[in-house]
This record gives structure tokens, sequence and C-alpha cells, in this order.
């Protein structure tokens, strides 16, 4: 079943669109806005913001994170429209080319946007509040991919928030076979999807292994999708620059169009 059929819709008004500074500095001047901004659409991308740790890589000195400009920022938003934009022409779906920043305090915010990406998740540091909200829209068929993550310090800040998220659910690994890895595109063979900052390495913190791991629901649906050691984002918005690997870059491609059909179709 579709999960968009799945998301009730909530009983307050859905917040407006808005735009937020960007970690990243060289995306702060954007070019001109799609004029679809407003306008709705069978598929949107959903950015989470969220609070981080007081300290640590992506912690201390970084401002109000419900004003942008903190970790939860990186990637977006030329990241997200380049993954809206790739999918408006690779598929047939009706893309609204603009992201959509996903704060879940604000009310039932969150279940009006079922597809969900977050960076920097080593550092984010959700509020038990925060945690069970994400929690019910994720059960309730939601799909939150996390990004652009590396080693064993970012791992550990990740799981500290996600045991809150999901307490009783075990991260596993998925099998190449796997079906999020299928449609359409057969990606069985996978490597690592490097972090442009960190090229020719392509990683930091010794997170050379790419790990594709996965949150399930009781029905074995991917719920929240881990691509740790590898930073998808980059691949989308990097995908016309000669310097990024151009190999990583088209693998980066299918991978986001595999995991948004996937999460429309479970």
């Amino acid at each position: 079943m579709c999960m968009f059929s799945l998301l009730l819709a909530p009983a307050h008004g859905q917040q407006p669109w808005r735009q937020y500074p960007s970690l990243e500095r060289d995306w702060n001047s954007q070019d001109e806005l799609p004029t679809d901004y407003e306008q709705p659409g069978e598929f949107v991308v959903g950015r989470l913001m969220f609070p981080q740790y007081a300290s640590g890589p992506f912690g201390s000195g970084r401002g109000d994170w419900r004003r942008g400009g903190t970790a939860w920022t990186v990637d977006y938003p030329q990241g997200d429209r380049t993954f809206a934009r790739l999918l408006q022409r690779l598929t047939t779906l009706n893309v609204r080319t603009v992201e959509q920043p996903v704060n879940l305090d604000e009310d039932d915010e969150a279940f009006y946007w079922p597809f969900l990406i977050s960076g920097l998740v080593g550092s984010w540091n959700l509020t038990d509040n925060q945690a069970r909200k994400l929690r019910e829209h994720l059960l309730k068929g939601g799909f939150l991919l996390c990004d652009s993550f590396y080693g064993e310090f970012e791992w550990e800040g990740f799981t500290k928030t996600l045991k809150r998220i999901f307490p009783d659910r075990a991260v596993v690994d998925l099998p190449d076979d796997h079906a999020i890895f299928q449609t359409p595109f057969d990606l069985h063979d996978k490597r690592q999807i490097p972090t442009w900052q960190y090229l020719p390495q392509g990683y930091r913190e010794g997170g050379d292994t790419p790990h594709w791991r996965a949150i399930l629901d009781d029905d074995g649906r991917v719920m929240v999708m881990i691509t740790f050691n590898n930073d998808i984002a980059d691949g989308w918005q990097r995908a016309d620059d000669p310097g990024y690997p151009q190999l990583e870059a088209n693998l980066a491609i299918r991978l986001g169009v595999n995991f948004a059909m996937y999460a429309l179709t479970h």
C-alpha cells in the first residue's frame, strides 16, 4: 500500500514554506526560487529540522537550530532541490522542486510530509517529545533517510538519539537483494558515496567502509534508511561538478530514485 495513503491529515493548519540559511556557505547565495514552491505535489522532499548536541564536531557555537545555519542544514537546500529535479526528470512523479523544512515541534506538521531527509545525524539531539512525534510519523507510514555521517563517534551520537525514537527496534544491515536496492535500478553492487569536502579520500573520522542499514516496522518495511559512511546528498548536488567522481554521482542519483520509489510503494 502506498505510504501516502496511510498518513492522516492533521487537524491543525499546514505551515507555509520558508527557507533558512545553509550550513554550507557556498550555497547561501541561491539561484532564483522555483515557481512551484507553494504548489502541492505528489512527492515533496521534506528536510528534518533538529536540535543538536551541545558539543562535538557539529555542536557548540552554531546558533539556534530553529533559525537554520546549524547541522540539519547540511546539503540544504541545494541537495534537496537537485534531488527533486532528478526525480522529476527520471520518473513520472509529480514532484515539487522545492523542499519543505519540517519542525517536529509544530503541532502535526510532520504528517504532511511523508518523505524526510536528515543529514549530519551524528549530531542530532531530539527531545523526548520530538522523538515520540517522529516515531508516530514513521509507524504511520513515513520514511526517513539518514545520511552524511561517518565514523564511530558520529555513529554513537546517531544511535543515542535513535534509541529515543525506537528503543525496542534493532538496526539491521540490509542485504544487497533487498527490495529497496532493486526498483527501478538494480543496485546490488554499491560503493561508497564520498563527501566532496574530503576528496580524494572522500570520508572523515575513519569512515572508510560504507554501510546500508535500516530500522524496520513489524511488516519488514524500511522506516529509517541509514546510509552510514556515505554522503548521498553530495552526490546529488555535485553531479555536474567535474571534480566529483562521476560513477559515485550516478550511483547517488539511482539510490535516491530507488529510495523515493520504495517509500511510495511500501
